[in-house]
C-alpha cells in the first residue's frame, strides 16, 4: 500500500483558522495522509451551554449519553467541516468522514468508567486505501458505533486514540500526533525520543499527565500494532522530520 501517514490534529489551536490554514499547507506535501480530530474546547463549549457535566479523566472526557449526542453533533458537524475545508482550501481533495460513515471503526465500551466512551476494536481498512487509491484525503470524526449493535449515539473515542487504531491498521509509515505542545518536555525541555517501555513509569511519576498521558499511551498502541513510527509534538512535526518528541519501539529480545 502507498505509504500513508495518519495525522491527527487536535489541541486548543483547532479553534484557530491560522493554524489550521498552516497545517493544512504543510499536509499538501506529506499526501497521501489520513486525518483525525479532535474538537474537545467545542465539545465542552456546547456541552456548557447545554448545562451539561464537563469532567475529564487522564485526558479522557467522561461521556454521559446526553454529551455522546453533543460529540456526535459537534466533531461530525462543524468541526470535520472546518478541517475539510481548511484541506481542500490547500489543495487536498479531502472528504469528510465520521467513524460511523461506511462503517469506517467499530468499537467496544471502554473500561474505567467513563460512560459511553469507546476503544476501537475494528478499522474497516479498505474503505480508507480506496479513498487513498482515489487521491482523496479522509478526515475522520472520531466516534464509532457500538461492535454490539446497541443503540443510541455512537461511542465518544478519543482522537489519537482513533489515529492509534487506524495508523496500526493500515501499517502507516508514521503516525504524528499534532496539537498546541512541541513534544514531551521532561525538565524543562522537550525530548526528542522516549523509548514506549518508559511510557507508563513517566506516567506515574507524573511526568506526562493528562492530555500528554492521553498521547503517550495511544503512541505506544501504535507501534505495538503496526505502525512504523510515531512523533507527538506542534505544527513543525509536520515540515521537520526531526521535530516533536519520536516513541521508539520496544526493541525485540533476542530468544
Amino acid at each position: 500500500m502507498l505509504s500513508t501517514r495518519v495525522v491527527k490534529l487536535g489541541g486548543s489551536e483547532l479553534d484557530r483558522p491560522d493554524w489550521l490554514a498552516a497545517c493544512a499547507q504543510a499536509l499538501v506535501r506529506l499526501d497521501p495522509v489520513v486525518v483525525v480530530h479532535g474538537g474537545g474546547r467545542a465539545v465542552s463549549a456546547l456541552s456548557r451551554r447545554l448545562g451539561l457535566p464537563v469532567e475529564k479523566r487522564d485526558g479522557r472526557r467522561v461521556t454521559t449519553p446526553e454529551v455522546a449526542e453533543v460529540v456526535e453533533l459537534v466533531m461530525a458537524g462543524p468541526v470535520n467541516r472546518q478541517v475539510v475545508t481548511a484541506l481542500r482550501a490547500a489543495g487536498l481533495d479531502a472528504v469528510g468522514l465520521s467513524g460511523v460513515d461506511g462503517g469506517l471503526l467499530t468499537a467496544q465500551p471502554a473500561a474505567g468508567g467513563l460512560g459511553h466512551v469507546g476503544e476501537i476494536v475494528q478499522v474497516r481498512v479498505a474503505l480508507l486505501e480506496s479513498f487513498l487509491l482515489a487521491g482523496l484525503t479522509p478526515v475522520i470524526a472520531p466516534m464509532a458505533p457500538d461492535a454490539s449493535g446497541a443503540q443510541g449515539p455512537p461511542l465518544n473515542v478519543n482522537a489519537d486514540d482513533a489515529a492509534a487504531a487506524i495508523a496500526a491498521a493500515l501499517g502507516a509509515a508514521e503516525l504524528l500526533l499534532v496539537s498546541d505542545v512541541p513534544g514531551v518536555e521532561m525538565d524543562g525541555a522537550v525530548r526528542p525520543a522516549l523509548e514506549a517501555g518508559d511510557v507508563e513509569t513517566l506516567i506515574e511519576l507524573g511526568v506526562a499527565a493528562d492530555g500528554m498521558a492521553a498521547k503517550l499511551r495511544a503512541a505506544t498502541a501504535a507501534l505495538r500494532g503496526g505502525a512504523r513510527a510515531v512523533r507527538i509534538g506542534d505544527l513543525h512535526l509536520l515540515d521537520d522530520a526531526r521535530a516533536g518528541t519520536r516513541i521508539l519501539a520496544p526493541a525485540v529480545q533476542p530468544a
